[in-house]
């Protein structure tokens, strides 16, 4: 990845209500932060209401870029990349991985691999929070920046 990048993870049962919220969050990454690339992955409502708020910023910025992340080997899970993403991205290493865990690997090698993340992690026990919790150590040491998001009731 090229340039500044940003990985968006947040809870698959998050409302629709958060798209606006996240449309500007992600405008001030691109304007203010200069961020070019994104990533998200495809298992729930916050990760479609994120590659929404992406493809709605790619017009007005034609130079970023977002790349939907794939857990899974693609030759065991083929995935054709979806309309509006400009790429799949499977992280190195993962070839190994049990299937099972193969979801919080790869969403740790990309908060390990990028500048920024926006977050919608309010569950205390989930794997999404337990996952802010890490990036947030990381920010606290000067490797990246954590954007977190609140749930519009």
């Amino acid at each position: 990845m090229e340039g500044k990048s940003c990985f968006l993870i947040g809870h698959r049962e998050t409302s629709s209500k958060l798209l606006p919220i996240l449309i500007q969050t992600v405008e001030k990454h691109i304007s203010e932060y200069g961020v070019t690339a994104f990533i998200v992955g495809r298992y729930g409502n916050f990760d479609h209401l994120a590659a929404r708020a992406v493809i709605s910023l790619k017009q007005k910025y034609p130079k970023i870029t977002l790349s939907l992340l794939i857990p899974y080997h693609p030759a065991e899970r083929p995935i054709e990349t979806p309309p509006g993403f400009d790429n799949t991205y499977y992280p190195p290493g993962m070839e190994t991985v049990p299937r099972r865990i193969a979801i919080v690997r790869a969403n740790r090698y990309m908060v390990d691999h990028v500048d920024y993340l926006i977050a919608n992690a309010w569950h205390p026990a989930s794997n999404a929070r337990n996952l802010v919790e890490y990036a947030h150590k990381r920010e606290r040491n000067g490797l990246m920046m954590v954007t977190l998001l609140g749930s519009p009731d």
